[in-house]
């Protein structure tokens, strides 16, 4: 591997943080050398871990209230004064209770505003269908200008922030609620539009986001132990722009992808992967991701397994995936 991981990774007392930790402590770190740094926060700080960042920058919080097209509008006339705001609320208030602000005042403004959207997935559990953010990368992504991330856990969410308060431009930080295993370390290097190759291997290459990651890993390791398939994993933080170099690179050298994500499997990671795919170099895909539903309230590991999206499935689809690899060798 070409990255310094975390050497306990895959055993299972492996160190646990969430990514919203992430966001609090790098948007206070950064604060301190940067006054053009402003957070605007949905009445939601407490939950995406401002209160430090509040506590010692109260000039730079503004509170907007339940009110998320407003925050993005006031945003994008902070950033065009030469501000760089960062908007605080979940994924499932922004983007979508303010994408016509977010589609012209931010993107069409090229408005250097960053849009933070914390608990999505299906794994926000019991708060429900309504706060389950599963089509918000899909907008994001169809919007242009716009930079969309997905980090996997506490060390690449504070990269990200890091990372996008020097980009020109709108930038979208996707990230879930609960405590995720440390894949990276603060040593772990972050670029943007370049996939982490966490595991290399040649009979398929697993390709995931987020939270979902951690859960590719461990699959792959299981095809690798069990059933002798050695696939390969690519951490995608940048889904746009998309690494187009290295996915074509694992595509020729593996002919087999499978796509995992805990989203709506149209517009997201599968969507953009097959996009470039089809242009390109088509090859077998699977998805592994939520197929054309909303979800529900349970319990987050329970909802995994319902939706299809747990290691187990994972490894289902690198066996299919395995099949129907050869059926298109062989038909080539």
């Amino acid at each position: 591997m070409n990255y310094q991981l975390n050497p306990n990774l895959l055993s299972n007392d492996v160190e646990r943080k969430s990514a919203r930790q992430g966001f609090g402590d790098e948007i206070t770190e950064l604060a301190k050398g940067n006054k053009r740094i402003v957070v605007l926060d949905a009445d939601l700080g407490e939950s995406l871990r401002l209160e430090e960042y509040k506590k010692k920058f109260p000039s730079r919080f503004i509170q907007m209230g339940v009110a998320e097209a407003n925050m993005i509008s006031v945003a994008a006339g902070l950033a065009l004064e030469g501000f760089i705001p960062f908007t605080s609320s979940f994924a499932c208030f922004t983007p979508y209770q303010a994408v016509s602000q977010i589609r012209i005042s931010v993107a069409y403004n090229k408005a250097n505003v960053k849009i933070i959207g914390g608990h999505a997935g299906i794994v926000t559990g019991g708060d429900g269908a309504s706060h389950q953010a599963l089509e918000d990368i899909a907008i994001m992504r169809s919007i242009p200008n716009i930079t969309v991330f997905s980090p996997c856990d506490y060390w690449q969410m504070r990269k990200c922030v890091k990372v996008a308060a020097k980009i020109s431009g709108p930038v979208y930080i996707r990230f879930s609620r609960r405590d995720v295993p440390m894949i990276t370390t603060g040593k772990t290097p972050f670029r943007i539009n370049e996939c982490q190759v966490l595991r290399d291997g040649t009979d398929g290459t697993i390709l995931a986001h987020g939270e979902s990651v951690y859960r590719a890993l461990l699959a792959a390791e299981t095809l690798y132990k069990e059933k002798k398939l050695d696939f390969a994993v690519l951490n995608v933080h940048t889904i746009k722009p998309l690494d187009e170099k290295t996915i074509l690179k694992y595509a020729k050298r593996t002919r087999a992808f499978v796509v995992v994500e805990d989203h709506q499997i149209a517009g997201g990671l599968c969507g953009a992967v097959s996009e470039y795919l089809a242009e390109n170099y088509p090859i077998p895909v699977q998805f592994v991701g939520i197929r054309d539903k909303f979800g529900e309230s349970g319990d987050p590991e329970k909802l995994l397994k319902k939706f299809h999206i747990d290691v187990e499935d994972i490894i289902e689809a690198g066996m299919k995936i395995r099949e129907r690899k050869r059926m298109f060798v062989y038909n080539k």
